[in-house]
């Protein structure tokens, strides 16, 4: 990723969505510590997270099990505080491999993948925190759990399968009001006694914030528009 010397830098950008961050969750009474930047590096290279590492951040996205191998191994190694979540499907194939590699996977939406996920934890001796992806928008064409199988699959996952269940993750529907989509996911944490919700990206975090949110997925104010490779 190169900059112009009159663009605002990576880090420049980065500080403009912390204070955007700290605005919306004062401006409600929250306290701006309680809400962690995920900056998702997906289709950048190591060198766009190498700078933002450099300006102080430590927890990454990616939706890939096979892209973040190749990025993320080293990075851990030379910055033992880097945290490192999964926001993309995972295929229960894939479920060791992210286990190895993610401290956080948040698209656990449906029992065989939290069985996969158990079982390579046992095997690999590593317990990564997990998110329910809930499907708020009930998208045939997007992962998650629909809304009315959440509670049912929380407790698989919790009781049958051991999983850390931290919390809830949701994408809404392109065009619909996220809030909408927000508040749905607040409740059915609420009454399942998950108090970490993953919601808001670039697009609509402020509003996520005030909602709630406890972690707010954001790449492209951050690093800038992707370069999706030709199919």
């Amino acid at each position: 990723m190169s900059l112009s010397e009159s663009s605002p830098t990576l880090a420049d950008r980065l500080r403009h969505v912390e204070t955007r961050i700290a605005k919306a969750a004062r401006g409600i009474g929250r306290d701006p510590a309680a809400v962690t930047l995920i900056a998702v590096s997906k289709t950048h290279d190591a060198a766009a997270v190498e700078a933002a590492l450099a300006a102080g951040q430590r927890v990454f996205g990616e939706n890939r099990v096979q892209e973040a191998e190749g990025k993320f191994p080293a990075l851990k190694a030379a910055f033992p505080d880097l945290e490192l979540h999964l926001i993309g499907p995972l295929q229960t194939n894939k479920a060791k491999d992210a286990v190895a590699l993610f401290d956080v996977i948040e698209s656990v939406d449906r029992e065989r993948l939290a069985a996969a996920i158990a079982a390579a934890s046992a095997k690999l001796g590593r317990r990564p925190r997990c998110f329910i992806q809930v499907n708020t928008g009930e998208e045939d064409q997007k992962a998650g759990c629909r809304p009315a199988e959440a509670d049912a699959l929380i407790a698989l996952c919790r009781d049958t399968h051991g999983l850390d269940v931290a919390g809830l993750m949701c994408i809404p529907p392109v065009g619909d009001e996220p809030s909408l989509h927000f508040a749905l996911l607040a409740k059915i944490a609420k009454r399942n006694g998950l108090k970490e919700l993953s919601m808001g990206m670039s697009g609509d975090y402020e509003v996520a914030v005030r909602l709630g949110a406890t972690q707010v997925r954001v790449g492209t104010a951050i690093f800038g528009q992707r370069d999706y490779p030709a199919a």
